[in-house]
């Protein structure tokens, strides 16, 4: 882990505690692909900033996997009419932004820049976690995967929350950075440096595509 740039003080902290060792990676990756909906890659939306180079990066990604047949995941917030216009979403109170990511409405929509398939699962979510409320633990279960390759928007928030959630589910989890954004750089670095210590591995993008790339799975 570098965590030089935070400073000495900060470095010694962390060196202490022990964090920061390399995670294990499996042989059975999945690759999940967080929110990157038109409400968060579009600034056209109130959730939304101009994320054009982390869908770029995550689209490599995504047709590096298809050969090897890693199987690729996408989610999305999505809410009913009566939850965005209404109490229920606790959520919603304190982001009333994200009201505008009605199901079905373009803002909910996958960034038309991914090659998504048919035959890809997308899940549908209220929360920052694509594993809260969903069924994403047991979809990998099923799938027989071992590693969690999670990329996506924005890395302070779905990201964070995903990471976290696929850590406790089981899952080693690998962070490519080019594939993760957020909408002030402040965050996004804070979110890496603490994904780094404690949760995953914060690789860059040639390591992701080999490792994606690798022997194909049966």
């Amino acid at each position: 882990m570098s965590t030089g740039r935070y400073g000495g003080a900060t470095d010694a902290t962390y060196a202490r505690a022990g964090f920061g060792a390399q995670v294990r990676r499996g042989s059975r990756p999945a690759l999940i692909v967080v929110d990157l909906t038109l409400g968060f890659t579009d600034d056209r939306f109130p959730s939304g900033a101009d994320l054009t180079e982390v869908v770029g990066a995550t689209a490599e990604l995504i047709e590096a996997a298809r050969p090897a047949r890693v199987p690729v995941l996408f989610t999305a917030l999505s809410y009913t009419p009566a939850e965005a216009d209404g109490d229920g979403v606790a959520w919603l109170h304190k982001a009333p932004g994200m009201r505008a990511l009605v199901e079905g409405s373009e803002a909910v929509a996958v960034d038309p820049r991914l090659p998504r398939r048919r035959e890809d699962v997308l899940l549908l979510k209220k929360g920052p976690s694509a594993f809260f409320g969903t069924s994403l633990a047991a979809t990998l279960t099923a799938l027989g995967r071992d590693t969690a390759v999670i990329c996506g928007a924005t890395t302070s928030g779905c990201v964070r929350a995903t990471v976290v959630d696929a850590v406790q589910s089981g899952f080693p989890v690998l962070v490519p950075r080019t594939c993760v954004g957020d909408r002030a750089q402040g965050p996004h670095d804070a979110s890496l440096f603490d994904i780094q210590a404690k949760y995953g591995d914060v690789i860059g993008q040639q390591d992701a595509l080999a490792y994606l790339a690798g022997p194909p799975t049966p």
